[in-house]
């Protein structure tokens, strides 16, 4: 993949979905009591995008790709999290699986991503 100055983090689809995931998780964990479960799953979605972006503007290649690195862990704590809201039932099952189903498919993408940097 090459790094140029006229591509953004924005317009790449991985960042735009699991933007979209961080924002749906805030409204699904709004009325969460449990502030402290509630500010860990939050956080650990908003880096997935947070990630993607610092990495894209990063000047070098490494760099970019230790955050992708980084993205798809926090992807993966994140499905971790949701999985443990299901159990508790701050969440619905169907959108804890369908949020799990999306994180997935964000880590497949992460995935062809950093491996596109080789």
């Amino acid at each position: 993949m090459k790094h140029s100055a006229d591509e953004t983090f924005e317009k790449l689809d991985v960042w735009k979905r699991s933007h979209a995931l961080s924002i749906e998780i805030y409204r699904l964990l709004e009325k969460c009591k449990d502030w402290g479960f509630r500010d860990q799953v939050t956080r650990a979605a908003n880096s997935i995008s947070d990630n993607i972006a610092e990495g894209a503007e990063r000047p070098g290649k490494a760099e970019y790709r230790a955050f992708i690195g980084y993205a798809k862990g926090s992807a993966g704590e994140t499905r971790s999290q949701l999985l443990r809201a299901k159990a508790l039932c701050y969440i619905s099952a169907v959108d804890a699986d369908r949020l799990v189903s999306e994180l997935i498919e964000i880590s497949r993408m992460l995935r062809g991503l950093y491996k596109s940097m080789e």
